[in-house]
């Protein structure tokens, strides 16, 4: 019998620290291919785009697809290898989670060990999830985050320094964010580059997150071409709808071999930073991957704690 699970059941269930282990574990079977992802897709729908989005963890037996875009909120159905469907997930939280938990596990395996001074820029509800993610794999000992509206960076500033028992501090410009920073967040919706990739210090680990559609970019050419090591959730993904890479890599800027998957720097086979002075980018997209990992999470801990409305299929 399949369950729903509303958005507050999905909040009591799916923990960052969790989460992050979950990620890692989709993306150690995606190196040896024992996952697979289907970047999403848009569909044009009355003036508006209807995304899809799905993929399959064959070691662990889930397959799951989540759509969003017309309506409210996001949905997720999983199934499970042997039982069909096992779940209906409401998935605003769940995408939050996942999308901070994506830079958790990257800022883990491609930031130095000692990294410690965080700069984020953007001051949105996913921007809340980075810096949580963050502070599970590095000891850090200050952030800065700027946003545009100075009341909203403020406001957001507290919450966060509650959320993560250190004193998030507001900045009032983005290269106030970047300067002596080890890692830099971004989480924004911006059609053009959010700072100057001069800026960067060597050694600098930079999550780019906000940026997943061809004509966003939160990166110049500058913080692009200056990375040594350039990792992805997804290659395909990437070449469809990340506009920070797709930008540089039309004007031969950057050759697409250079960018990697993530998972193999995750599952070991591969390091995710040369050395301490390289800097290094994660180009996050979002994948439905990482859904089914969140998802699966969650189901199994909903059977095992009893939690879920029982559909009648």
């Amino acid at each position: 019998m399949a369950i729903f699970l509303d958005e507050a059941q999905v909040a009591e269930l799916l923990d960052m620290e969790s989460c992050i282990a979950a990620l890692e574990e989709m993306w150690r079977e995606k190196a040896v291919g024992e996952a697979a992802n289907l970047p999403r897709r848009r569909i044009p729908f009355q003036g508006r785009r209807f995304m899809m989005m799905a993929g399959g963890m064959s070691r662990k037996g889930y397959l799951a697809s989540k759509s969003y875009g017309v309506g409210k909120g996001q949905d997720t159905i999983l199934y499970k290898a042997g039982e069909g469907l096992v779940a209906f997930i409401r998935s605003s939280r769940l995408g939050q989670t996942r999308t901070g938990a994506a830079s958790g596990v990257a800022t883990k395996y491609m930031a130095r060990q000692n990294a410690s001074r965080l700069g984020c820029i953007g001051t949105g509800h996913q921007a809340e999830t980075q810096i949580v993610a963050i502070s599970k794999v590095r000891k850090l000992e200050s952030i800065l985050v700027y946003g545009r509206d100075p009341q909203k960076r403020k406001a957001f500033a507290e919450r966060m320094s509650g959320l993560v028992g250190l004193e998030v501090r507001p900045v009032e410009s983005s290269e106030q964010a970047v300067k002596g920073r080890d890692i830099v967040v971004t989480m924004t919706n911006s059609a053009q580059p959010v700072f100057d990739g001069k800026l960067l210090e060597p050694g600098t680990h930079v999550n780019a997150a906000g940026a997943n559609t061809r004509v966003n970019r939160e990166l110049d050419e500058h913080a692009v071409t200056r990375a040594g090591t350039i990792a992805t959730d997804d290659i395909e993904g990437a070449k469809l709808e990340c506009g920070d890479l797709d930008w540089p890599a039309d004007r031969g800027l950057i050759s697409w071999e250079k960018v990697v998957d993530v998972s193999p720097i995750v599952a070991g086979l591969m390091p995710g930073r040369r050395s301490e002075d390289e800097i290094t980018l994660f180009e996050s997209q979002g994948i439905g991957l990482e859904d089914v990992a969140a998802a699966a999470l969650v189901y199994e801990r909903a059977v095992q704690r009893g939690i879920g409305t029982k559909l009648p299929l």
